[in-house]
């Protein structure tokens, strides 16, 4: 199995390692960094779950490849925390009941985080289109785009 050393600058910190050239983003971050926040759901980039931001986009940690994000910016949701404090829109989703199980949440608010970066007075259409590719199994959605909204309304 051919590896590669791999530098990747995760949540603000460079980590050098040695991977397999086929290694995925998702395996790099939950087994190698043991950032466990990102999910492993489907493996072939249909739930969302493991949404994590390269560069401040929303990047499917499942199907991309460790290699191809080195030298990028990747961002998971233990990143939005600071001083062991949940970023707002964490807080938002607590407050407003945005998860049920919990094991879509950490796709959820990393696709949120993208969107509210770029535009932070979303409409609630512009709110579903970010999280169109995020799947939860336990609610009807309501509750995840409340949260999104009061997160907006407490940047504002």
């Amino acid at each position: 199995m051919a590896k590669r050393l791999l530098t990747l600058r995760v949540n603000g910190r460079d980590h050098e390692l040695a991977v397999a050239d086929h290694a995925l983003l998702v395996d790099v971050l939950r087994d190698a960094l043991q950032l466990t926040g990102t999910k492993q759901g489907c493996d072939g980039g249909e739930c969302g779950a493991c949404t994590v931001l390269v560069d401040g986009a929303p990047r499917l940690a499942c199907i991309t490849l460790a290699a191809s994000v080195q030298g990028r910016a990747i961002e998971t949701i233990e990143g939005l925390a600071s001083s062991g404090r949940m970023s707002a829109l964490q807080q938002a989703f607590h407050e407003k009941l945005g998860t049920q199980c919990g094991f879509c949440t950490p796709g959820m608010v990393m696709a949120a985080e993208a969107l509210l970066r770029r535009e932070p007075d979303p409409s609630v259409e512009q709110i579903r289109e970010a999280l169109a590719g995020n799947l939860c199994r336990c609610t009807g959605y309501v509750k995840i785009v409340e949260s999104v909204q009061a997160a907006a309304e407490g940047v504002r």
